[in-house]
């Protein structure tokens, strides 16, 4: 009886391990046929053409795990442009399909660490994965030249490393990196045409992000559509005046009854050295709702939140976010989330959405 007993076990073991194993073996399976569908897919090339607006990052300095730090992708016909990189955005734009070796450039809107402090991801997944032949264009405002410098010059040993793996014919030395390409957006007139080409027109215009200077803004006009992305501001007049009758209006938020209850659980543990963080972002940041006002005075046709301030863990927190904003907004007014997709057609045609995360 005990050596059936003995056997009995060893068959068991048996039928465990190889279930074990053919677990395994489906996993494999399951990662081979992810793999196929998620890191080669090219979301541009079956997009129709005109303008397409990606939410590659809808998060703030505030730790978020739903959420990447700042990022949107404007997509003009096959042209990819990004619009701040900040953490993890590199992530999500991969897991939408929103090839890095697309990228014509990306354009800062200012220089607060939550909005640069993926470029570097960016610039290397375009370098080593795509076999980039120049380095990433990033434009911006005065101040863009020097931030260019710190991120090479901090990753100048990490690029000669990733020459030494790989050989340069995939990591060129040439195209490590980044390289920056600053304008300027006169005072007194408070926007600029920043690139013009391919019937794609992109002006970038002052923002009200006091201390913050320079701070700037975005309009993209190409096929008959327009869509504004607000940068991080206060209220601001430049912005209703640019963004007069866009498609899209993308918008930052803050909160200040979400942000008031953030300030009294630091100040109930004790933390009145640190409850200001909650408090000072409301003198430099827009409510849903005065965006939701600038939105109806420009005639916008959609309104689109994004960079929530303080985050979003449950949907339910939604509706105290916005406050009155859809009373005070006719349009179309949505709650972005990493991964949406916003697709204007050329010369007309009803808003499309979509979420691209798989």
């Amino acid at each position: 009886m005990r050596r059936l007993g003995i056997w009995a076990g060893v068959v068991v073991l048996a039928l465990v391990g190889g279930a074990y194993v053919a677990r395994g073996e489906i996993a494999l399976a399951l990662m081979r046929r992810t793999a196929a569908r998620t890191i080669f897919r090219d979301t541009i090339a079956a997009l129709p053409d005109g303008l397409h607006v990606g939410l590659c990052g809808t998060g703030s300095p505030y730790p978020d795990p739903t959420r990447a730090g700042p990022c949107t992708a404007v997509i003009a016909g096959p042209r990819l442009f990004i619009v701040d990189a900040g953490r993890g955005a590199t992530d999500v734009l991969a897991r939408m399909g929103l090839q890095s070796r697309r990228i014509e450039a990306v354009l800062l809107t200012h220089f607060h660490s939550d909005h640069i402090d993926g470029l570097a991801q960016l610039a290397e997944q375009r370098w080593v994965v795509w076999r980039a032949q120049t380095p990433l264009v990033v434009m911006g405002p005065p101040g863009v030249e020097r931030v260019v410098r710190g991120f090479d010059e901090a990753h100048a040993l990490n690029g000669a490393y990733r020459t030494a793996h790989h050989g340069a014919a995939v990591a060129a030395p040439s195209a490590f990196g980044m390289r920056a390409e600053p304008f300027e957006v006169a005072a007194g007139v408070g926007v600029a045409v920043v690139h013009q080409r391919d019937g794609l027109r992109i002006t970038a215009f002052a923002v009200n992000h006091a201390p913050v200077h320079p701070a700037v803004g975005y309009r993209f006009d190409y096929a008959g559509r327009s869509v504004v992305v607000s940068g991080d501001t206060g209220r601001s007049e430049t912005l209703v005046r640019v963004a007069s009758g866009a498609d899209v209006l993308v918008h930052e938020a803050i909160s200040p009854r979400l942000a008031a209850a953030l300030d009294d659980t630091a100040r109930t543990a004790g933390r009145e050295d640190v409850s200001h963080v909650f408090r000072d972002p409301l003198s430099f940041h827009t409510t849903p709702w005065d965006a939701a006002d600038e939105a109806r005075r420009a005639q916008v046709h959609a309104l689109v939140f994004t960079h929530f301030i303080p985050p979003l863990p449950a949907r339910a927190l939604e509706g105290p976010f916005l406050g009155d904003a859809r009373a005070r907004f006719s349009g179309l007014l949505f709650v972005g989330r990493d991964g949406d997709l916003f697709s204007l057609p050329a010369d007309g045609g009803a808003l499309r959405t979509e979420n691209l995360l798989p």
